[in-house]
């Protein structure tokens, strides 16, 4: 049996742990300091601003098209005939001076053509002045005749008073008259020929412009057995070799002009009133002629642009007309562009040829606007903007905006430059509060990169 003292000591080693746990509890909750009472403090917002940018701006629109030769020429025979020669670079994808010979057709028959008419045209020439000789000759022998008809009368005149008189026969005076009527009967012939002359000559000469036509229709045939380039050009498809038979309206090739390329942009009419000023925008609309856009964009710069990843290339360029008429479901304008002479700012391994098929940006830069002020499209909240004063108070301002272009907006007036403008959604916005400020030098950057702008009092 186990002794009894052990076994209360065994008891009071369970219970001692929990007395002094309660006995520590009981001291904290005596001695625990009272609840410290904080002061209530102003609320702050944190807000993303930027400094307004005061900036060289360069207002500017931009658009995208398909680059276009500026003009197309179809090789088309106009005469038929086999083809015997080409010229050696009459390939799809060659430049060919202008006034090359690009095909010979087999001028044989043309030429032909060209000797006989001239030949006829030569026989009615010796008719006409042949006829001329006979018309002169016969002038004379009327004359001639006319004189002796005048002699013939007076002899019968004397005849008849002898044989009144019973001198002569009246049978001789039968033979004189007859003779007289002969002679007459000859003069009344050569004034019927004098009097057809005229109208022989009309029929020769009518004949001899007939020919002459024949004679220039035969040899514009001719010269069409050659077929050149009308203009400096490169070469499209071919699909025609020496030896082959042409039938007349047969298409032979394609070529297009290395002169100009033109690209059709699309723009919002917006856009393009924008960019030229607030003093012409009234005088802008679609339908106008070349003339008067010629005016309202003489000072804008058109920039074509190729672009493939983070490698681009530039070509100046010209705006050439606007198109009649504007889409009718995007009510947007489409406007040519011209690059004159594509092929010569060509460097082989730095600046490639503008060559038709390119899908390309257009864009138009107006003349530079000075200190202009640029800020998101976020800032912006019902002709308003919030800025942080100096005491780090939000407030509120009114501004005109200018217009809008791309991912910012130009205000005309409400801000000088430099205020700190809250770029981040301020609701709720009370004015007044104090603002934590977070400045967004990147969305600052971007803006004057956007812009082409270079900042002033930055």
């Amino acid at each position: 049996m186990k002794n009894p003292i052990i076994r209360y000591l065994k008891r009071l080693l369970m219970i001692l742990p929990i007395v002094i746990a309660v006995l520590v509890v009981a001291y904290l909750l005596m001695h625990r300091a009272n609840p410290v009472r904080k002061p209530v403090g102003e609320a702050v917002r944190t807000l993303r601003v930027i400094k307004a940018p005061l900036v060289e701006l360069v207002p500017s629109a931009k658009g995208y098209g398909v680059a276009e030769p500026g003009q197309i020429w179809e090789a088309v025979a106009e005469v038929k005939g086999t083809v015997l020669s080409i010229h050696p670079r009459l390939k799809s994808g060659e430049l060919i001076d202008a006034k090359s010979v690009l095909i010979l057709i087999d001028p044989t028959e043309y030429e032909l053509s060209v000797a006989r008419l001239e030949a006829s045209i030569e026989e009615i020439r010796a008719n006409i002045n042949k006829l001329t000789a006979d018309k002169e000759n016969t002038k004379r022998l009327l004359a001639i005749e006319q004189r002796s008809i005048a002699l013939a009368q007076k002899l019968l005149d004397r005849k008849r008073e002898l044989a009144k008189r019973n001198a002569i026969s009246f049978d001789e005076v039968d033979r004189e008259e007859k003779n007289f009527l002969l002679q007459k009967q000859t003069v009344q012939q050569l004034e019927n020929t004098l009097s057809l002359i005229p109208s022989q000559q009309k029929a020769l000469n009518a004949t001899l412009a007939v020919r002459h036509a024949d004679l220039k229709l035969a040899k514009i045939n001719l010269s069409k057995t050659i077929i050149m380039a009308p203009f400096d050009c490169r070469i499209g498809a071919v699909s025609i070799e020496v030896g082959q038979f042409l039938h007349i309206n047969q298409s032979l090739f394609k070529i297009h002009s290395t002169a100009v390329t033109n690209i059709e942009a699309r723009f919002q009419i917006e856009e393009l009133r924008n960019i030229i000023g607030e003093q012409k925008r009234e005088k802008f609309q679609s339908g106008i002629d070349a003339d008067a856009i010629k005016q309202l964009f003489a000072d804008v710069k058109v920039l074509i642009r190729l672009k493939n990843g983070n490698w681009s290339m530039d070509w100046e360029a010209k705006i050439d007309r606007i198109r009649e008429v504007v889409d009718a479901q995007t009510r947007e304008i489409r406007v040519v562009v011209a690059v004159d002479h594509p092929y010569e700012q060509a460097v082989p391994g730095e600046h490639p040829v503008l060559m038709p098929g390119m899908f390309c940006e257009v864009e138009l830069q107006a003349p530079v606007r000075s200190k202009s002020i640029v800020l998101p499209r976020s800032a912006l909240y019902e002709n308003a903007v919030f800025i942080v004063d100096e005491q780090n108070r939000l407030k509120k301002r009114q501004v005109t905006v200018d217009f809008v272009q791309s991912e910012f907006i130009v205000l005309k007036s409400g801000l000088a430059g430099n205020e700190m403008v809250v770029v981040s959604d301020p609701s709720p916005a009370i004015i007044g509060m104090k603002v934590s400020s977070i400045v967004d030098d990147g969305l600052r950057k971007h803006l004057l990169d956007i812009s082409q702008a270079t900042g002033v009092n930055q």
